[in-house]
């Protein structure tokens, strides 16, 4: 198997070479943050929007970003490169560096600085035939899931207690208003109107999440951002996932119950059109610059 070409420390490095120090905050405390950019035929997408969210992140946490927005560009862009280009999905973590263990910040710690590409694959076409299950969970996660952070094990524990139940992602709830999945932004359709959950301190502010909301404004699809209750998501017309990965998932049945009738919505269809017509808008844009 080939090896990929990772970046670590300001270094580009076959990816069996690189190495972390044990005494890495980011091991030790799941002290970082992190980012996933998807990238298509070559280029970043949305770049300055996940750098935009990774300044807010390294913000939020007291961590000085390591590069500026004149060099992540850079140093992202040669890793894809080195990658093959193509379709990836790029990985960027930020930890505050390597320090004896005490949960009192370091002083003068360098942040480790680590980035990997994976292949990035379309969503198969059963789920896009006939969507996913889903299953609601109490939100057991902190109060500032609008950082990104790599500290994960509660989305981990509720996506995979979703797993074990058959189902491809938890819908989490708290007090009981919805928030966002394990691993992804949620949306529903009632009667003809996009809805989502407002930003703030209970979910994470996904990019793909505005663009969805960017084009529905710019297609004159209904929308709005408000709580969204149990009793709406039960009974909602469609639901749907998002993230940059997965892009938009429409969730066909919740709780062992068909949502709507059970396949993928009308509007789902549209919105799915129109996230891959602004992809290749967006690509043909980035070789022209």
């Amino acid at each position: 198997m080939t090896m990929s070409t990772v970046f670590l420390n300001g270094d580009f490095l076959p990816e069996e070479q690189a190495s972390i120090s044990p005494l890495d905050r980011g091991f030790i405390f799941g002290d970082g943050v992190y980012e996933v950019i998807p990238v298509y035929n070559g280029h970043l997408f949305r770049l300055d929007e996940h750098l935009q969210r990774l300044s807010n992140s390294l913000s939020s946490v007291h961590i000085t970003a390591p590069y500026n927005n004149d060099e992540w560009p850079q140093l992202l862009n040669k890793l894809a490169t080195q990658n093959g280009g193509g379709n990836l999905s790029l990985y960027l973590q930020i930890t505050r560096g390597i320090a004896q263990r005490d949960h009192a910040f370091p002083h003068d710690t360098r942040p480790t600085v680590f980035a990997m590409c994976n292949a990035l694959h379309p969503v198969s076409e059963v789920i896009q035939h006939d969507g996913v299950k889903a299953i609601t969970l109490d939100d057991t996660r902190w109060k500032n899931c609008h950082i990104k952070s790599i500290s994960l094990l509660p989305n981990i524990l509720l996506r995979q207690q979703a797993l074990d139940n058959g189902a491809a992602e938890a819908i989490l709830v708290r007090d009981n208003n919805v928030t966002e999945g394990a691993a992804s932004n949620l949306f529903i359709v009632s009667d003809g109107t996009l809805i989502t959950p407002p930003k703030g301190s209970k979910l994470l502010p996904g990019i793909t999440r505005d663009l969805i909301l960017e084009l529905a404004l710019n297609n004159n699809i209904p929308m709005r951002e408000t709580e969204i209750s149990m009793a709406a998501l039960t009974a909602a017309d469609e639901i749907w996932l998002s993230s940059s990965t997965k892009e938009i998932i429409p969730v066909t049945q919740l709780n062992e119950t068909p949502v709507g009738n059970g396949k993928p919505g009308a509007l789902w269809t549209n919105m799915i059109k129109l996230y891959q017509q602004y992809k290749q808008d967006y690509n043909s844009q980035e070789q022209e610059d």
